[in-house]
Formats: C-alpha cells, structure tokens, sequence
C-alpha cells in the first residue's frame, strides 16, 4: 500500500466507524470532538484498520502512543492536568497542539479530543513494515 493508499484506509474506517460521509474525515478533524467518536467507535476504528491496512493496534497500545510510555504520575499531576513532560510527549504525536496553550490546563482527560485523523494516520504508517528499495 502507498502512503496515500494507507492515509484513504484510514480516512475510510474513521467515517464508517463513525457514521459520516469520508469527506468530513479531514486530515485536521479530531476523532472525538470533531468526528463524535467515543470508546467504541475507537475500538472499531482499530478493527477495520487492521482489516484493510493489516496494521493491528490495541486500544491501550494508542493510549500508550500517546504517551510516549510516560508514567502516569508524571504525564499527569495530582490535579490530572498534562504536565510539561506530558505536552513535550503529546507535541511529538500531535504536533499541531500549541503547547504554550495548553500548559497548566490541558487535563489528562481531554487529551484524546486533540487527536486527529492525521494523528491516527501517522500512527498507522509508523506500524507499516518497511519496504527495502
């Protein structure tokens, strides 16, 4: 598969999962905000990506994408709001978020609300297996 084989897979499992039309799936829409998506549709978005791109990715392996294997006593303060660790993560798998906006008030919460199609889509493409020349 291309690359932009694998980012039209992608767009085409959000909008089924969701139940929108594939052009609502911009590269800039977030999934839950956005696009509406909540756990389930999550977890049946990672089922048809795995079934056309034949790239497997759990709920929590996403979950740990995000955060980059930070603990998360340390992605999180006491208060549940993203650190400046946590956001430096979310800056590399998210890098549209505008950090110096979001320090001290982006809650570990809503972190996914922040996640795009392009996001999923880069994910995706990170798990392909590498083709040699």
């Amino acid at each position: 598969m291309s690359q932009d084989e694998v980012a039209d897979a992608v767009r085409a499992a959000v909008a089924e999962a969701v139940g929108v039309d594939v052009d609502e799936v911009t590269d800039a829409a977030t999934l839950t905000h956005d696009l509406g998506a909540e756990s389930i549709d999550l977890l049946d978005m990672l089922f048809r990506i795995e079934r056309t791109v034949g790239v497997k990715i759990e709920a929590a392996e996403l979950a740990g994408y995000i955060q980059g294997g930070i603990p998360d006593d340390e992605f999180g303060d006491p208060h549940e709001v993203v650190t400046a660790r946590g956001l430096a993560q979310l800056k590399l798998v998210m890098p549209q978020i505008d950090e110096a906006a979001l320090v001290g008030r982006l809650r570990a919460t809503a972190v996914m609300d922040l996640f795009t199609t392009a996001n999923l889509v880069q994910l995706v493409r990170s798990r392909l297996p590498v083709r040699s020349a």
